[in-house]
């Protein structure tokens, strides 16, 4: 049994390997919080995992949350390796446009989008209130407009945010859980064109540190009064009227 965290805050990220996930640990770790990267690709996560490690106290753990039995013991191996849990944040997710009707699919992405999320803050739970933690879900714009063939992915994301608001009335006050919903994010650094930003109300396309700032803030005492909320972040695109000329 490793010794238990003392006064240092614990986060587990979900999806934590690559893009928001990752720059969302990173994030944490500059703010002084022990992360545990969970994913499900392992070569990935323990990249991140020592990549990350300059910046502090950092772990992985294999994770595929949409198995109830993994998720379970993972949670279990943070509090028995921190002695603690403060700060949960529900990232893993898939996507596979133009899936349309694919009911196979649509277990898997439901499987992973939004039952992933409901394991792990099941599990969570007791440590979280413990510590007078919080909940963070990282949902999408497509739980409010669509694009088509996007019915498992848009589902998927709206349910989370609806998730997010029961969650929060069920847990509170011990237990604050709020959503952000990112727009167009750069994860991958591609080669954007100059309309690309420019379509964006806020002159540009997001970056994974947008989220990850975000994400920050609604996990620290200082968003203390916000619970059930969801954020979208995504440039002013959602507000953006759009008509074929």
């Amino acid at each position: 049994m490793t010794k238990p965290t003392t006064g240092q805050r614990v986060a587990l990220i979900t999806g934590g390997a690559q893009g928001i996930g990752r720059a969302i640990a990173e994030r944490f770790l500059k703010g002084s919080v022990a992360v545990v990267i969970a994913d499900r690709n392992r070569s990935k996560g323990r990249r991140a995992a020592s990549e990350l490690s300059r910046w502090g106290d950092v772990r992985f753990l294999p994770l595929d949350v949409s198995s109830e039995s993994q998720v379970r013991t993972g949670i279990d191996d943070v509090i028995r390796r921190h002695g603690r849990l403060d700060v949960l944040v529900n990232n893993a997710g898939i996507v596979t446009p133009g899936t349309g009707f694919d009911f196979k699919r649509w277990k898997e992405i439901v499987a992973v989008n939004l039952t992933g999320p409901f394991l792990c803050s099941k599990y969570a739970e007791r440590p979280l209130r413990r510590s007078r933690g919080s909940i963070v879900n990282i949902a999408s714009t497509r739980a409010l407009m669509s694009e088509p063939g996007t019915q498992a992915y848009s589902a998927s994301k709206g349910g989370l945010v609806a998730l997010t608001h029961s969650l929060a009335v069920t847990m509170g006050p011990a237990v604050r859980v709020n959503c952000i919903s990112p727009g167009w994010i750069d994860t991958r650094n591609s080669r954007l064109r100059p309309a690309d930003h420019q379509q964006h109300p806020a002159g540009r396309v997001g970056l994974p540190r947008d989220i990850a700032e975000l994400a920050w803030f609604l996990a620290s005492p200082e968003a203390g009064f916000i619970t059930g909320q969801n954020y979208v972040a995504d440039g002013g695109m959602t507000k953006k009227m759009i008509y074929e000329e």
